[in-house]
């Protein structure tokens, strides 16, 4: 079991993670209906070359291709057969990459939700998606993963079994949620009960937090009651989309500027994360700037809720009354809410 992610946070006062998959696959030529995951193995020159862009960029922890690579993802494109293949191939491109680059980074098996509901909403049993994730993780695991990064997450049921799945191809896990405008995941969690659950997994995840979601103002302020409830030993994690899309033409695109999410990545670290990154239409140029930013920004006290909406935009009603407190999680610690760890500077 690689110990690379624990001894980085054990040396640097935060890490910096790369940016978004798809969107930046889209611009390499992949089409709309499309697997990445299958470039995997179809498209492997363009597959290390996403990779290499974002360790240029300065990335310490990068993802596999591998967002889709259960076997309940990869059967709507005829591939639930190669589930263990897929996975490996990715993670040994991502490992290559990183090798010759000559630094040291995490290499990261992305691991997204199976796309179905468990019961009794759906009809996926626990040990079904135990299962599904377990040999996903197998396959990242043969290929050189150093972690386990389970995304997207909705359900705490998903998450504990793909928690179970990582821990039986013996890989250490980092794990995030996405929140919506409600200020909740689409099933209904909280940010202050993700850190009450994450204290109540096993096995526990080196670090966990938020992303995707709806921009960087509300991850910043889903991260600040997150932040509030954790204990003082969590690592929290914050990779927001890079700002919200728009239809430009015929294609989506985001609308944060490299200079917005710079700004994001100072207040998310402010605001409590140690593992800051990007999602959807985060590209290495916004990464290059973000860790320009980190780099020269001495840390601060945690932003207001004021200073993030005057620095990122507005966040919804319900993410405020979210932030506010009305979560359901009680803080762990009644130091938190009135002292910010003091870190120093990279």
């Amino acid at each position: 079991m690689s110990d690379l992610l624990q001894r980085l946070l054990a040396e640097r006062p935060w890490l910096l993670a790369d940016g978004a998959t798809g969107t930046n696959m889209f611009a390499l030529g992949l089409q709309h209906g499309d697997a990445p995951e299958l470039w995997n193995l179809e498209r492997p020159d363009l597959v290390s070359q996403h990779y290499r862009s974002f360790v240029e960029a300065g990335a310490d922890i990068v993802l596999t291709n591998t967002f889709g690579g259960t076997a309940n993802r990869l059967k709507l494109h005829g591939a639930e057969d190669r589930v263990f293949e897929i996975n490996r191939r990715a993670a040994e491109l991502l490992r290559a990459v990183i090798e010759e680059s000559g630094r040291e980074v995490v290499c990261a098996g992305s691991v997204g939700p199976t796309g179905d509901l468990f019961e009794p909403l759906g009809a996926l049993t626990y040990d079904e998606g135990v299962a599904a994730f377990a040999e996903q993780c197998r396959g990242l695991a043969a290929g050189g993963a150093d972690v386990a990064w389970i995304e997207t997450m909705s359900a705490p049921e998903e998450l504990k079994a793909a928690l179970e799945g990582a821990a039986q191809a013996e890989l250490p896990v980092v794990c995030t949620m996405s929140f919506d405008t409600n200020g909740r995941t689409m099933m209904g969690l909280a940010p202050a009960q993700l850190s009450a659950l994450a204290g109540e997994l096993a096995p526990a995840p080196l670090a966990f937090g938020g992303n995707c979601g709806t921009g960087a103002a509300e991850l910043v302020v889903a991260l600040k009651r997150m932040h509030d409830a954790a204990r003082d030993t969590d690592v929290l994690v914050a990779k927001a989309n890079c700002g919200i899309p728009e239809f430009v033409g015929d294609s989506i695109e985001y609308n944060g500027t490299p200079e917005l999410m710079a700004r994001y990545a100072v207040l998310a670290r402010d605001a409590g994360a140690r593992i800051i990154g990007g999602c959807c239409g985060t590209t290495p140029e916004h990464i290059r700037k973000m860790k320009a930013a980190l780099e020269a920004t001495p840390c601060h006290a945690a932003p207001s809720l004021e200073e993030i909406v005057a620095e990122l935009g507005e966040v919804s009603a319900k993410g405020l009354a979210e932030a506010n407190g009305e979560g359901k999680a009680p803080a762990r610690s009644s130091s938190r809410r009135a002292r910010r760890r003091e870190r120093p500077s990279a």
